[in-house]
């Protein structure tokens, strides 16, 4: 007679963040140009995340708000809406646009035109003379959103975006998302690009450090081909940041990058989405 023994093994269940870690691509070793070449950034780990004080959502503050400055085409204010309700989906939080402000909220101070021709504004007074002064009451953050391209100070070319952190207020351009002509034919790149930049700047308000971790959307980038090269997706390191201020369920949340990503055809991003999306499963 044979007889057969079943046994019962009591097993602790994978979180998330241990569940989607092999999705993790490690960064290649940091070549000259790059972000990481010439820096030497501390590797922020979960527990010295936990101990700074930083931005964090309240009830009566609890809303991510995009502040468009300048004069938008239809092509650019489909952006703008599409990176609202990306940001909404990654982070999980009510986001809205607030009413486009004009170029005439710049002065002179604040402008110059750079040595191929357009005109550049000066990042830091978007932030402190505009964005921080206007900063509804229920906002957790506020990112502006500029047609034009802007600079950090007069010894730098340009930059694809500034934050002051502990304000929580950012500032992004969309000039050189699409070499300044935004076009149904690099619409796409464009988006990637500003979705990219955007969650980024948002992410250093909610005081994620850039990522040393993974390939990962809070990477430094030095150059479009760097942002270019690394992910929309949040690695797991920064994923369990982001989680651990914002309490959101990771399962919806990845369902709706999912879907955003497929919707609008950027295709190697819903890749991202539905391999972490299938390791749930």
């Amino acid at each position: 007679m044979t007889i057969l023994l079943l046994f019962s093994c009591a097993k602790k269940d994978r979180t998330y963040i241990e569940t989607i870690v092999v999705n993790d691509v490690k960064l290649p070793k940091a070549r000259p140009g790059d972000w990481r070449y010439s820096r030497d950034e501390k590797f922020q780990t979960f527990e010295d995340f936990q101990k700074l004080e930083k931005i964090k959502p309240e009830p009566q503050k609890n809303t991510i708000y995009l502040q468009p400055i300048g004069e938008f085409n239809e092509l650019q204010k489909k952006e703008i809406d599409l990176t609202k309700e990306y940001l909404s989906k990654y982070f999980q939080l009510k986001t809205r646009v607030l009413p486009v402000l004009p170029n005439s909220i710049f002065p002179k101070a604040a402008r110059r035109i750079f040595k191929d021709g357009q005109e550049q504004i000066l990042a830091g007074y978007v932030l402190n003379s505009i964005l921080i002064k206007q900063k509804p009451k229920d906002a957790v953050v506020v990112m502006g959103i500029t047609e034009k391209d802007l600079f950090p100070k007069p010894e730098w070319n340009y930059v694809f975006g500034q934050a002051s952190y502990e304000d929580g207020v950012g500032v992004t351009s969309m000039y050189r998302f699409s070499d300044g002509h935004l076009s149904d034919l690099n619409f796409n790149e464009s988006l990637k690009r500003l979705i990219k930049i955007s969650s980024h700047e948002i992410g250093h308000m909610f005081g994620i450090s850039h990522c040393l971790n993974a390939n990962c959307v809070m990477n430094g980038t030095n150059s479009l081909s760097e942002t270019d090269y690394h992910f929309a997706r949040a690695c797991s390191l920064c994923q369990q940041k982001l989680n651990s201020s914002l309490h959101y369920n990771h399962k919806k949340r990845l369902l709706d990058l999912k879907d955003f990503f497929e919707k609008q055809h950027l295709n190697s991003e819903y890749s991202l989405a539905k391999e972490d999306f299938n390791l749930l499963r």
